[in-house]
């Protein structure tokens, strides 16, 4: 009895202890929420829109991992949200010009283009815009490129170097561990698998590199000499001997318009917004700017037009924030499909690709959509290839930016052998008793046979089979149209509207537009999906369903500081199960 009264004591003390901890962080949340929502201001004349983009830039806002920990950041506004903010400043009497505090860009080279985009059509208005950093990487000065005045620190840095790939390769050191890398692709341009099968690049793959980002490097050299009044040969002059790397050398070739402090800066916008000397400038964030003139629904419009933002990898399951998880998106397709008053889809994808079993089961569930008879657009961001291509591809109609990466029609399996690191390194060996020819195939710990090799690439040529079938059928070719511009090749948005797999170069709002006009749509509300919790709600969702993973996730966040996105691809890789198509790179432009 008394071993009884013990545990019923320590259960009870538990629990007591668990609604404490809630209760404190409960407190904790509260009051960091609230003085969130005391940031909220009116916009009082002659406000200048501070716009500083200095940490993850989603497609959607709060769609990404979020240490729940950190009750500072209740939210983190998505690119859409900024590009809003930009829009609405523009037409607004009482915010005179754009401070750009951002000094690295991180959005992909399509995103950057949007947001310069939305920069030129505030200057068209007749306000003004002034940049400062210590540095700017190479996507933030783009946008600065726009800027009346661009100012950067003494001891500052312009990283304007056009673009370069860095491959690593590791068959050498895999056979030097006794790790053999099996590996089954289709489409002699999808070079994913490259790494743990060659020590270099192959001619195809170096031909496609090339050529994508020469082609961004053009598109960059066009806008950046425009905003500047550079020629063409002046500004790559300036790029080819690094300019930038030295501020003074940067200011006389034309990069920027002053060698200076912040304060100078802030002296440049009092002159432009005719504020007297010390005059204090009214800022205003942009996060606060976008709450404060953020429109209210109404309810009594009927109609909807659904965006559904695919962002991140392609995942089996429902996946997490910030990745596609075929659980949870053909739960929400089949709704829409379901729902009387949305009359149109836009299908907004930002995806490198990834499981191509969800992929498969995403395809689906769009076209049961089509078949309700709703329009479905396409909306492509920095990436919409390999999977993203795969679930895009229905759509009657698909936008790309100039700059977006997108194709990379192909199929890649992959798994380790380490039958020779087990046996000759470290002793261990294996023995088998088996029922039938296959009882024990495809294992990691033998050497594949003929006829096990030949099904794991004939498996993945069906699959391959499969994606060109559902891009013709999407696309209106013929299969082997299709597989003469597939073979895992990457295109730009611009070359692929030539070739026929992008209707034409545009914004998600060109999409927009678009679906609304083929759903004959002139008064309509705009709802997006997925629904994604703000951090605090994520965080006591989290703790309630005892999600530990996330929670270790979110707890510890950017622990490997400069390489956690490199840790976390890296991961991805080891995630891997089945059948990929995936992108066979991660293009970093900042």
């Amino acid at each position: 009895m008394g071993q009884f009264f013990k545990f019923t004591f320590a259960s009870c003390l538990g629990v007591i202890l668990a609604f404490l901890l809630l209760g404190v962080l409960s407190i904790i949340a509260i009051t960091a929420a609230s003085a969130e929502a005391e940031k909220t201001v009116s916009v009082q004349p002659n406000s200048i829109l501070h716009v500083k983009m200095d940490a993850v830039l989603p497609e959607l806002t709060n769609n990404t991992e979020i240490s729940s920990f950190d009750f500072k950041k209740t939210e983190v506004l998505g690119l859409h949200d900024h590009i809003a903010a930009i829009e609405w400043a523009a037409e607004d009497r009482n915010i005179k010009g754009i401070y750009l505090d951002t000094e690295v860009l991180s959005t992909g080279f399509a995103g950057t283009q949007e947001l310069h985009r939305a920069l030129r059509s505030f200057k068209e208005r007749g306000k003004f815009i002034v940049a400062y950093g210590r540095y700017f990487d190479q996507n933030a000065y783009h946008l600065a490129s726009m800027a009346d005045y661009i100012g950067v620190h003494p001891i500052g840095l312009i990283d304007l170097r056009g673009y370069g790939a860095q491959i690593p390769f590791f068959k050498d050191l895999l056979d030097k561990m006794g790790v053999k890398m099996e590996v089954f692709y289709a489409g002699k341009f999808k070079s994913a698998t490259e790494p743990f099968r060659r020590n270099d690049m192959s001619p195809e793959n170096k031909t496609q590199v090339r050529e994508y980002l020469g082609e961004i490097y053009r598109q960059l050299v066009a806008d950046v000499s425009q905003n500047r009044n550079l020629s063409t040969r002046e500004l790559e002059n300036a790029i080819n001997s690094f300019d930038g790397a030295e501020p003074h050398k940067a200011l006389s070739s034309g990069l920027i318009d002053n060698v200076g402090h912040v304060d100078e800066a802030h002296d440049k916008i009092r002159s432009l917004a005719g504020l007297d000397e010390d005059e204090k400038i009214k800022f205003v964030t942009i996060k606060n700017y976008f709450n404060s003139k953020k429109p209210s629904i109404d309810f009594r419009v009927k109609d909807k037009v659904a965006v559904i933002y695919a962002e991140g990898d392609i995942v089996d399951g429902k996946g997490n924030n910030g990745s596609v998880g075929d659980e949870k998106y053909v739960e929400i397709i089949d709704r829409l499909s379901r729902d009387k008053n949305v009359k149109a889809v836009v299908l907004r994808v930002n995806s490198p690709g990834g499981s191509a079993m969800s992929s498969e089961n995403i395809w689906r569930s769009l076209t049961r959509l089509k078949a309700e008879e709703k329009p479905l657009v396409v909306s492509m961001g920095n990436y919409a290839a390999s999977g993203g291509y795969y679930i895009a591809c229905p759509a009657d109609s698909i936008f790309a930016e100039a700059g977006t990466l997108t194709g990379s029609i192909g199929v890649f399996n992959i798994f380790p052998n380490v039958a020779q690191l087990l046996n000759e390194k470290a002793g261990i060996h294996f023995d088998t008793v088996n029922t039938g020819a296959f009882s024990n195939a495809l294992s990691p710990f033998f050497d594949l046979s003929t006829r096990e090799n030949k099904i794991m690439q004939t498996r993945t040529d069906s699959i391959y089979s499969l994606f060109l079938q559902r891009v013709a059928e999407g696309r209106n070719k013929s299969v082997a149209e299709v597989n003469e511009i597939a073979q895992g090749r990457v295109w730009t948005g611009a070359k692929a509207v030539t070739l026929g797999l992008v209707d034409d170069i545009g914004s998600l709002e060109d999409a927009l537009e678009s679906a609304a006009n083929m759903a004959g749509l002139t008064d309509y509300r705009v709802v997006t999906y997925p629904k994604v919790l703000d951090p605090l709600q994520q965080f006591f969702q989290d703790f309630m369903t005892d999600n530990l993973s996330l929670l270790k996730a979110r707890l510890w966040g950017n622990e490997f500081g400069q390489w956690q996105q490199e840790v976390e691809d890296m991961e991805q890789i080891l995630r891997y199960q089945g059948p990929q198509a995936r992108l066979p790179f991660v293009l970093r432009t900042n």
